[in-house]
C-alpha cells in the first residue's frame, strides 16, 4: 500500500520542482519520480540534490537526510548549513512538502508531531516545511488500524494551520477545499462507502469522480 501512495504523490511532481520529502513513506516517492523530469530534493539538515539510499560503494555514513537515513547527493548536488537551509524553506523556495500525518482534518490542519505523553523527537523541520512550502501533500495510510486519520477536526497539536493541499492514501487522493474535503480520485479496489466509513469528515464526491491514477 505504501508504495502506491509513493507511486501516486510522485505524479504530483513537476520538471524543475524543489521537493522536501519528509521521514518515512514520503522518502519512498524518489523511487517513482518519472525519468522525464528532474526535481531537486531538499533536506533541511543542509542539502539539496539527493539521490536515492545507497546499495553499495557509494554509502558514506556522513551524508544523511534529515532522518538520518542515508542517502547519496547527486552531480550538481550540493551542502550548505542550516541557516541557509531553512532560509531557502521559510523564503517561499520549495515548491512540494510530502509528508505524514497523525491527523490531518477538513480546514487543511495538520497533526504530526506529538502524541501528549509519548516521547517523540520533537517538531524538527515540519512547522517551517508546511507553512513556506507552495503546495503541501499528506501521504499516509488511510487509518491508524482503523482508527480514523482525516477528521472533522483535530484533536492532537497542531503543526500549522490551515497549510495542507491534498491528502493521498491508499483508498484515493483528497483536495482541501473551502466546502471541505473534495474526493477527487478513488482506488478502484474500494467504494465510495467504503473510504466514507474509513473518514470521520464528510467528503465531497463529485459528479466526475475519477479512478485513483498510478
Amino acid at each position: 500500500m505504501k508504495e502506491l501512495i509513493a507511486k501516486r504523490v510522485a505524479k504530483e511532481l513537476h520538471d524543475g520542482d524543489v521537493v522536501n520529502l519528509g521521514i518515512g513513506l514520503p522518502t519512498m516517492v524518489v523511487n517513482y519520480i518519472p525519468d522525464d523530469i528532474e526535481v531537486y530534493l531538499q533536506s533541511e539538515n543542509g542539502l539539496i540534490g539527493l539521490g536515492p539510499e545507497p546499495t553499495g560503494e557509494d554509502f558514506d555514513k556522513n551524508i544523511t537526510n534529515a532522518g538520518g537515513q542515508p542517502v547519496t547527493l547527486l552531480k550538481g548536488g550540493m551542502y550548505f548549513d542550516s541557516a541557509m537551509s531553512f532560509a531557502i524553506i521559510r523564503g517561499g523556495h520549495v515548491d512540494v512538502t510530502v509528508l505524514g500525518a497523525l491527523q490531518v482534518d477538513e480546514k487543511g490542519n495538520l497533526a504530526n508531531w506529538i502524541i501528549p505523553g509519548k516521547l517523540v523527537p520533537g517538531m524538527g523541520g515540519a512547522m517551517d516545511l508546511v507553512t513556506g512550502s507552495k503546495k503541501v501533500i499528506v501521504a499516509m495510510l488511510h487509518t491508524n488500524k482503523g482508527v480514523p486519520k482525516i477528521l472533522k477536526e483535530c484533536t492532537l497539536p497542531l503543526t500549522a494551520k490551515g497549510r495542507v493541499d491534498m491528502i493521498i492514501t491508499e483508498m484515493g487522493v483528497m483536495k482541501i477545499t473551502k466546502e471541505g474535503i473534495l474526493l477527487a480520485e478513488l482506488n478502484p479496489e474500494y467504494s465510495v462507502e467504503d473510504i466514507q466509513r474509513a473518514t470521520e469528515a464528510r467528503l465531497l464526491i463529485p459528479d466526475d469522480l475519477k479512478p485513483m491514477a498510478v
